[in-house]
């Protein structure tokens, strides 16, 4: 049966290739290690000397374990007809191994190379069955196969062509652009290099949230839905959080969509707002959009499904002091501090008002809530050691705002001597508030004793 290449037939020739690419590699890993500012062409060769050196590596290891054994023919690749490292399903429905039927796609071809058939995508499916036969028939033979190197999918211009008879379909009948959606949410969501595809012009975005434009009536909630999660899947992308947040379409959409819709809209409205928000730049974008206000009352309304991405997103977004304001301005601090006094998502919630709490208003309020023997007790009974930490820090601002609270602390470091275990058993950050308000205590009561 002929070979693909010289290095199966030549193991001579193998080993002097292996050297050779030790010697590459040896020299441009010297490079990055000496170098405090190596090039990334540097890096990026060294990346593909050892890809090479791996690749070779798996040649010698199937070659050597393969010699003494025929392969059955449902393992071979029909391309190289060799055992297949990595098989993937066509659109035909025929498995082939992806360094090869990728080559065969980024040649122009759009058939199916067995049966002829023309291609209605080429997006390539793993075969996970065929992967897990052919790993128990090696370990019966004792053959060591590889992990697979992963590989960026191939997209073709057939692709692009593909991308854009579905954006196409958004501005047909209802049911047309429902299947359309459909699709364009499993794409983003298998498919990461499909992500990349919208980022290539800057009219995908509005054509893919035609449907939910004003003065489009009567939305369809499963349709609203798919194109909700799209943009969610194509946030994940970090080259399109950027394009996506400033298209002047797509956040005034997202806060539409966390008052309206499924719960599963309303999460993942508020998910996608938390991926952007990755973003300082686009923290400011969706502030000052008005996302905040929306986010909280979602957050109010309790949903278990939908409060841990909710809490995500306000947490991110008050990062930055502008966010922190509007926050306060829209009624965090009282919805928060109701949830954790009903222990719900306390660790979490404890975050976001860890973050608020350095601002005044902020610390004013949780105190007129009773905030302060809240966190007590939840430093006292808790056993999350960086809720401790967090509760803490809150009642360190609190003080700071209000000197006269430190009476109730004193009451409770009498009774329980709880700021005392923390300064001595909690985290760094912990104790070093922890010490704080005991120093703040010490100077209360020395003034006191001196009047």
């Amino acid at each position: 049966m002929a070979k693909t290449g010289v290095l199966e037939d030549n193991p001579t020739m193998t080993t002097a290739k292996a050297t050779e690419l030790k010697k590459d590699l040896q020299r441009l890993v010297k490079a990055i290690v000496e170098e405090d500012d190596y090039s990334d062409d540097t890096a990026d060769q060294a990346l593909k000397t050892l890809y090479a050196l791996k690749g070779l590596k798996f040649k010698q290891s199937v070659s050597f374990g393969l010699h003494n054994h025929a392969i059955p023919d449902k393992f071979r690749c029909p391309i190289s007809k060799e055992l297949m490292r990595d098989p993937v399903v066509l659109s035909s429905g025929q498995t082939y191994d992806r360094p090869f039927i990728q080559k065969w796609l980024k040649d122009g071809n759009r058939t199916c190379p067995q049966t002829h058939q023309v291609l209605s995508h080429v997006f390539l499916t793993p075969n996970h069955l065929v992967r897990e036969l052919i790993s128990h028939w090696c370990e019966e033979h004792g053959i060591e196969l590889p992990d697979p190197i992963q590989n960026q999918e191939v997209i073709t211009v057939a692709d692009q062509g593909y991308l854009n008879s579905l954006l196409g379909m958004m501005s047909s009948s209802l049911p047309e652009q429902k299947e359309a959606a459909k699709k364009l949410r499993q794409l983003t969501k298998r498919m990461p290099s499909f992500r990349t595809l919208f980022g290539e012009s800057i009219d995908t975005i509005p054509q893919l949230l035609y449907p939910l434009l004003p003065g489009r009536d009567n939305t369809d909630p499963e349709l609203q839905e798919d194109l909700i999660t799209t943009v969610l899947n194509l946030s994940i992308h970090d080259n399109n959080k950027k394009l996506v947040a400033e298209n002047p379409l797509v956040i005034p959409l997202l806060i539409e969509s966390l008052k309206t819709g499924t719960i599963e809209t309303r999460t993942n409205a508020a998910a996608a707002l938390f991926t952007l928000s990755a973003l300082d730049s686009n923290k400011h974008i969706i502030g000052k959009s008005g996302a905040i206000k929306p986010l909280i009352d979602l957050l109010e309304e309790g949903n278990l499904f939908a409060m841990k991405d909710v809490a995500s997103a306000i947490y991110n977004l008050c990062i930055i002091l502008e966010n922190k304001g509007r926050a306060v301005r829209d009624g965090a601090v009282r919805v928060i501090m109701k949830k954790i006094m009903d222990r719900i998502l306390v660790d979490e919630l404890l975050v976001i008002l860890a973050v608020l709490s350095g601002h005044q208003k902020a610390a004013e309020e949780m105190l007129d809530l009773g905030a302060v023997p809240c966190l007590l007790s939840i430093i006292r009974e808790g056993t999350n050691e960086r809720s401790k930490e967090n509760c803490i820090a809150i009642l360190y601002s609190i003080c700071i705002n209000d000197r006269a609270k430190m009476r109730e602390i004193r009451e409770e470091e009498d009774a329980n001597g709880t700021i005392s275990k923390l300064a001595e058993r909690g985290t760094s950050r912990a104790r070093r508030k922890a010490k704080g308000i005991l120093e703040g205590l010490n100077r209360a009561t020395s003034i006191t004793h001196t009047a």
